[in-house]
C-alpha cells in the first residue's frame, strides 16, 4: 500500500540532497550536526549528536552479517530513514548513507528542540524538562512521532512527513570523534560526534581537536 502523501515542511530551510547521503557515513555523521530534522506536523530538532555505522567493517552495524527483513532499508537508497526496534519498546532512527547496497547509516543520537515544543511535550508526558525531550535515540523517536511506520522513508523528497533540512547553521569546526556509546562491540572506534557544550547531547561531549600550534609543539 503507497504511504499517505503529507504536507510540505514548514520549518525554513532546504532539505539535504542525496548526493549529501550518497557518502561514507563516517564522512557524513559530523556534517550532519547543526542540521534540522523536521515534521510536516511543525516538530522540529537540531542534530547536535550522531554515530556512524559502516556496514560490513563494523560489527556493531546491524548489517554487519548482511541483508535481513529487519535492515533492509539500510541496504537502500543514500537519504532514506531506517528506523528499528530495540530492546523491545524502543525505536532509533538513521540516515542511510553511501551508495546502494553498502548497508551504512547514521544513527541520531540527540536532537535540541527548536519549534513544536507542545507537541513533543504530549508526546512524552512524563519528561519533566525539555532538556530531556530529545536527548537520547529513543527519546527522539517518541517526541517526533516516529516509528516503525516510518522505516523507508524519504527524507530528500520531504513528501512522507519527515526531512533534514539545512537552514544555515554550519556544523562545529575541529571536531575530534570520540568512542559510541551503548553498544557492546567496536567501542572503541571513534564514530561519534557531538556538538561541543551543547547540554542536550546524551552522552560526554565529543572533543575539539587542539589549535594547529598546539599540535605542533
Amino acid at each position: 500500500m503507497a504511504r499517505k502523501k503529507t504536507p510540505a515542511i514548514a520549518w525554513p530551510g532546504t532539505p539535504l540532497p542525496r548526493v549529501f547521503f550518497d557518502r561514507p557515513s563516517i564522512t557524513v555523521a559530523p556534517l550532519l550536526l547543526n542540521k534540522v530534522l523536521a515534521a510536516a506536523d511543525g516538530r522540529a530538532g537540531r542534530i547536535v549528536e550522531v554515530e556512524a555505522y559502516a556496514g560490513a567493517i563494523d560489527p556493531a552495524a546491524h548489517t554487519y552479517r548482511g541483508k535481513t527483513a529487519r535492515n533492509a532499508t539500510m541496504f537502500g537508497p543514500p537519504g532514506h530513514l531506517y528506523v528499528y526496534f530495540t530492546y523491545g519498546m524502543h525505536w532509533c532512527c538513521n540516515c542511510v548513507c553511501g551508495p546502494e547496497g553498502t548497508g551504512v547509516a547514521v544513527l541520531i543520537r540527540a536532537l535540541e528542540p527548536v519549534h513544536g515544543l507542545a507537541l513533543m511535550r504530549a508526546a512524552r508526558p512524563r519528561t519533566a524538562i525539555d532538556r530531556d525531550l530529545c536527548r537520547g535515540p529513543a527519546r527522539l523517536t517518541q517526541a517526533m512521532g516516529i516509528d516503525g511506520a516510518q522505516d523507508g522513508i524519504d527524507l530528500v523528497a520531504a513528501a512522507e512527513g519527515f526531512t533534514v533540512l539545512d537552514d544555515g547553521v554550519a556544523p562545529p569546526e575541529g571536531l575530534v570523534g570520540s568512542p559510541r556509546i551503548g553498544i557492546s562491540v567496536a567501542k572503541d572506534l571513534p564514530w561519534r560526534w557531538s556538538v561541543p557544550g551543547n547540554r542536550y547531547v546524551s552522552g560526554p561531549a565529543a572533543p575539539r581537536s587542539p589549535p594547529l600550534r598546539e599540535r605542533r609543539g
